[in-house]
């Protein structure tokens, strides 16, 4: 494991994945989406997010959070007005979500070790 490997989990930050099937319409449920995502763009911790589509199957989407700390995303989901937002969303898809913490970071122009190319 190179330096860059083993830095890139230790500042705390993870990533919030969480992949949706929808049952509705595409527009109403980025409609919806867009008013949970101006909600946690409030929070303390979040730092940005993309909600995706599936190239090939347009009712599937992702969506990659950034959050500072664990702690931060965990409070933004137990906060009282984040309960409306997530039924709404639940109405009009399943999702499975997950917690990551990044173990590897790659940019362009950088080899593995975070040396430029």
């Amino acid at each position: 494991m190179t330096d860059r490997e083993s830095d890139a989990g230790e500042d705390g930050a993870v990533t919030f994945l969480n992949t949706f099937t929808v049952h509705a319409e595409a527009g109403v449920f980025e409609e919806e989406f867009a008013r949970t995502s101006a909600f946690m763009a409030r929070q303390p911790g979040f730092v940005r997010h993309t909600l995706c589509r599936h190239t090939e199957q347009p009712g599937q989407y992702v969506n990659v959070a950034e959050w500072r700390d664990a702690a931060s995303f965990r409070a933004a989901v137990s906060h009282p007005d984040f309960g409306p937002h997530a039924s709404a969303l639940r109405a009009l898809s399943e999702s499975r979500p997950a917690l990551y913490e990044a173990r590897l970071r790659c940019e362009s122009g950088t080899d593995r070790s975070g040396a430029e190319r």
